[in-house]
């Protein structure tokens, strides 16, 4: 059983590695300085495990965040 995984975005879009998404939602990130606001662009994602969960860099720090706040750009 080697199924691939797909993730997808908030809106049904299918993710790939180095796409860039905007968050949907304002979030709270524990440890970080500040919210991260709606509209906030995450470039050059990268796919985890996790089909509901993607890391990208905000801000020069690397977060992972789940994709049920997230559209395609």
């Amino acid at each position: 059983m080697n199924e691939k995984i797909v993730t997808k975005d908030s809106n049904g879009n299918v993710l790939a590695e180095g796409d860039s998404v905007l968050l949907t939602k304002d979030l709270k990130v524990k440890g970080f300085n500040k919210d991260l606001k709606r509209g906030t662009l995450i470039k050059n994602i990268r796919l985890t495990s996790d089909p509901g969960e993607i890391e990208g860099k905000v801000e020069g720090s690397m977060l992972v965040v789940k994709t049920m706040y997230l559209k395609k750009k």
